[in-house]
């Protein structure tokens, strides 16, 4: 068994340890899953990830890589993509943070096509890349602001989140104008979240924004707007 098994498999057997049927079940229909759960809560996950990946170092990137989608793609307990997320987050494997890394976390958007694992990728992971590299990154975030796929769209909108004075307004600007006429519920949601975000650092270009974007929907004004008044009811 190779360090990219070993750790799978420890990451496995982690989870079935902790495993708890009763949440598990309230969990899924929280999230509307169709794929089971174990019933791990986040503090619980993140001790777990913090020993398994400390016991079982990737020695290099394709390792890394490799163990991130074995986790992912023969994912049985959603709790296992999480722990593939916090696997790409891991700080010993900074290093290999960079845009080479966009079809691994292009294919956890698209495929995994919900919030929870969306949001976490956008921001934490696609987002950062786009602080380290925004020459190669710019591009990229602004076409998938006008693709079929939501959650690339979705990802555009919200990746600049808790950028603060870092944020790129002229890619925050596209991304929202190129969404703000789209009826999906996601997009209205990620469009407000993102400008709420950025009202905590920039309240008056916030306010300016959403008066000179009339197109916006009331969801996505009351979520930009919700900290500052003046939002609609």
């Amino acid at each position: 068994m190779d360090e990219v098994d070993e750790l799978v498999q420890a990451a496995r057997s982690g989870l079935a340890e902790l495993a708890d049927p009763v949440r598990a079940a309230h969990m899924r229909r929280y999230l509307k899953s169709a794929m089971d759960f174990r019933g791990v809560y986040k503090p619980e996950r993140v001790k777990l990830a913090r020993r398994v990946f400390g016991e079982h170092p990737l020695p290099d990137r394709d390792s890394f890589v490799a163990a991130v989608l074995a986790l992912w793609r023969e994912a049985a307990f959603r709790e296992e993509r999480y722990l593939a997320i916090d696997l790409t987050g891991h700080r010993a494997y900074a290093r290999w943070q960079d845009h080479s890394l966009m079809p691994l976390y292009e294919e956890m958007i698209v495929t995994g096509a919900w919030w929870d694992y969306v949001d976490d990728v956008a921001i934490h992971r696609v987002g950062s890349l786009l602080r380290a590299d925004r020459e190669r990154m710019t591009p990229v975030l602004r076409r998938w602001a006008h693709d079929e796929d939501r959650w690339r769209r979705r990802t555009a909108v919200i990746c600049q989140v808790t950028a603060k004075a870092d944020t790129d307004r002229d890619l925050l600007t596209a991304a929202i104008e190129a969404n703000q006429d789209d009826q999906d519920f996601f997009l209205r949601k990620g469009i407000g979240w993102a400008l709420r975000d950025y009202a905590r650092t920039e309240p008056d270009w916030v306010r300016a924004f959403v008066e000179a974007h009339p197109a916006l929907s009331p969801l996505s004004v009351r979520e930009a707007l919700k900290h500052l008044g003046g939002g609609q009811p």
